[in-house]
């Protein structure tokens, strides 16, 4: 009742886990999300009929959170960076003002957001928000909403905040299956559907260190999409496939010959005055990250779960040595967890703080979790079940 009206509906937007294939879906390349059970719900009723039908009005559950009141048929502007304002914004405006007549939602909401994600830890309660709210105008307005487009569309839209990002973290709130990791490929965007198997687990270990890209981490984060996107020009030009995108080069050269031609052209380059350039660490998370999320949808096709973990502890290492992305205290999570017998071990979602994960066989999952709970904190540690995308239900 906090408009003075009850909820007519409610929206589930779950977070994710990203098991594998980071900083490379802004390049185009697949990656393997999957929905976990903690989610950011928005009850909401639509704005009444008369002047007011156009109306956006916004709270939050959390008391250190002042809503927001805007109109649809005026010019949506963003708030100062970081402001959890700009994420319903965001949403409002790609419907609000799409290209496409038949997208134009003009009907606004009365809404109250919840959630049980924590913050900035590389969940992605950011894109549930936008997902979460752009699925209750749509809803009110009778929007069609297949969705995978509208996956595609909340992904442009959550650019409104200023991070650069990709499309992995809304399509596996809208696409994700129960019980299944989802293969997402792009350009243009699908999905394959992969089944996790029943004896093993992912913990989440928040290492307290807040990643919020829409802070601090921004600037970061976008230097990364484009020193790799940099690197991507030279390379290219160098092997004679000038303008062609990742995909393209991965599809007509092995990874192998694709590092050797970039050694050549980007060593030392990007500021770096000895040693491996930047640019050249840059292009080397994003062609082997590639190959490791092919070959852990081999690893989970066959049921090969060491392989799979192995995988993981690589991606952390490249992410750390050639994206520096991570932090000691993600550093310390991922070794704990492998001391204590994890199969594998990584950050999850973009880095610079946030969570890490750990894949482990179901009968090791507590030793592995108590070894993390030591280090992070018993609130900070939890089980992450692939778990089903994001719905729209009638109270």
């Amino acid at each position: 009742m906090r408009y003075g009206r009850s909820p007519t509906h409610a929206v589930r937007a779950p977070g994710r886990v990203n098991l594998i294939g980071e900083h490379i879906d802004y390049h185009g390349l697949p990656v393997m999300p999957f929905a976990i059970d903690r989610a950011v719900t928005v009850l909401l009723a639509p704005s009444l009929a008369g002047s007011g039908a156009g109306r956006v009005r916004i709270a939050n559950s959390a008391s250190d959170l002042v809503g927001d009141d805007f109109r649809l048929f005026e010019p949506i502007v963003p708030l100062g960076g970081g402001d959890w304002r700009n994420y319903p914004r965001a949403a409002a405006k790609a419907l609000a003002e799409h290209e496409s007549s038949e997208m134009i939602c003009t009907r606004g909401v009365d809404a109250l957001v919840a959630s049980d994600l924590p913050t900035g830890a590389g969940l992605s309660s950011s894109s549930a928000l936008v997902v979460g709210v752009g699925l209750a105008l749509a809803h009110v307005n009778g929007l069609e909403t297949d969705r995978m487009a509208f996956a595609a569309r909340m992904a442009r839209a959550e650019r409104f905040v200023g991070t650069e990002g990709g499309g992995m973290d809304q399509a596996a709130c809208m696409l994700s299956r129960d019980r299944h990791v989802s293969l997402l490929s792009f350009e243009p965007l699908s999905v394959e559907y992969l089944r996790f198997p029943e004896e093993l687990s992912v913990l989440v270990a928040d290492s307290g260190d807040v990643a919020e890209k829409s802070g601090s981490v921004r600037v970061a984060y976008n230097e990364r999409r484009a020193s790799g996107a940099s690197a991507l020009v030279a390379v290219a030009a160098a092997v004679g496939y000038a303008g062609a995108s990742f995909a393209e080069l991965l599809t007509a050269f092995d990874a192998r010959e694709l590092l050797e031609a970039a050694a050549g052209v980007l060593a030392g380059n990007f500021g770096d005055d000895v040693g491996e350039g930047r640019g050249l660490r840059r292009f080397r998370h994003v062609v082997t990250e590639a190959r490791r999320v092919a070959n852990a949808r081999e690893a989970l096709v066959n049921g090969d779960a060491e392989r799979l973990g192995a995988l993981l502890t690589a991606s952390h290492a490249s992410l750390r040595d050639d994206y520096e992305v991570s932090t000691p205290s993600l550093d310390e999570l991922v070794e704990v967890a492998l001391h204590a017998g994890a199969l594998g071990a990584r950050l999850t979602g973009a880095g610079f703080g946030g969570a890490a994960i750990a894949l482990v066989n179901a009968a090791d999952e507590e030793a592995v979790r108590a070894a993390l709970e030591v280090v992070a904190g018993a609130d900070a540690v939890m089980s992450a079940r692939p778990s089903g995308g994001a719905t729209v239900r009638a109270l």
